[in-house]
């Protein structure tokens, strides 16, 4: 008994001495040497040195998109053509047709009215200008703007056919004055009205009217297309962006803010086309050189029209047209990227056709 007693005992005292001993240390530091050291503080990342920073690469991507017509000798359009019958040429250098399609788009059309015409012209135009709408599609949408001296937004874009015809109703040609002529009454309308105006129609008013003095316009014709470019910048790229100007084309520089080679640069930029409508007087007093030359350069064409039947079935025409171009787009490859302006030649292999396209493009101005 005693002995079992003993050994009781001793183990006892061996179980208390290494829980003592587990007791220190676990109190004491642990050494590098331990089995289980503690996991190293991290330090804090010193900031990565700019200078060997990899820079970021940026591809610019310079797509040209070209609106291209073509029509035979008649007048008529082409709509046969395919894709590896032409060829485009920057400044020379042939380039690849990248993609192309013939679809035919829904237009964005803005209706640029001058305001400041001659009487018969200013009836004319009065008389016709509905037609444009019955010229447009459910699909097509428009924005009817006049101008004189000063723009003059209409209520915005609308697909609505009702809607344009009222809108054309508040934007009619107003009447001009002239030095040898007294500033016309404004006829006053005691019949019903929507939202303060005419139920049958708006008169006339002077406001915003032009004079003519010895021959000069104030017209700002260059501030009317630029800021109806400026309208249709934000437009989807599913859709023909045109401007169809009805005018005589005649023009004051010095009431302008912006002259013909920005607001050609405008056009290039947002992708737009002017379609000019020339009245008669533009024709016969020779004042439409402004008229050919922004059709001209952003790809776009100009009629001529001396009657009002004239009028109405060119307004067809231009929309026909525009609805039905080609697009042709190219990346442009071997020219000098550096240079500021860039010329454009588009051809195609059938002969006897006529091509209408823009010239060129400032290298600023490529969509990207």
């Amino acid at each position: 008994m005693k002995s079992l007693r003993k050994t009781a005992l001793l183990a006892t005292a061996a179980v208390l001495s290494a829980m003592i001993f587990s007791l220190i240390a676990g109190a004491l530091p642990q050494q590098s040497g331990s089995n289980n050291p503690p996991p190293p503080a991290q330090a804090p990342a010193a900031p990565q040195d700019q200078k060997t920073q990899a820079p970021a690469i940026r591809v610019p991507v310079n797509l040209v998109n070209l609106s291209v017509t073509v029509k035979d000798g008649d007048g008529n359009l082409v709509p046969d053509l395919h894709k590896d019958e032409f060829r485009i040429f920057e400044d020379d250098v042939e380039q690849n047709v990248d993609t192309f399609t013939s679809d035919a788009y829904p237009l964005s059309l803005v209706l640029l009215i001058d305001n400041d015409l001659k009487a018969k012209d200013a009836q004319q135009v009065k008389d016709s200008i509905r037609a444009v709408i019955a010229a447009l599609s459910a699909n097509d949408e428009a924005f009817i703007c006049r101008f004189d001296q000063f723009f003059h937004p209409g209520k915005g874009w609308t697909s609505d056919q009702d809607q344009l015809l009222t809108e054309l109703k508040r934007t009619e040609t107003e009447p001009t004055m002239r030095q040898d002529a007294a500033p016309p009454s404004a006829a006053i309308s005691n019949g019903p009205t929507i939202n303060g105006h005419s139920a049958i129609g708006d008169a006339p008013s002077n406001v915003g009217t032009t004079m003519v003095i010895k021959g000069q316009t104030n017209k700002a014709l260059d501030d009317a297309v630029f800021a109806s470019a400026d309208l249709l910048r934000e437009r989807g790229k599913n859709r023909r962006k045109l401007i169809l100007l009805v005018s005589d084309g005649q023009n004051g520089p010095k009431f302008n803010k912006n002259n013909f080679d920005v607001t050609v640069k405008e056009l290039i930029r947002n992708e737009v086309s002017v379609y000019s409508l020339a009245v008669s007087s533009a024709y016969f007093d020779r004042k439409f050189s402004r008229l050919v030359g922004y059709s001209k350069r952003s790809g776009g064409d100009v009629y001529f029209a001396a009657k009002q039947s004239t009028m109405e079935e060119l307004y067809s025409r231009i929309t026909e047209e525009a609805r039905h171009q080609y697009l042709l787009s190219y990346i442009p490859r071997g020219t000098d990227r550096k240079a500021p302006y860039h010329s454009i030649e588009v051809r195609v292999k059938r002969e006897g056709l006529n091509i209408l396209t823009r010239e060129g493009y400032f290298t600023d101005a490529v969509l990207r």
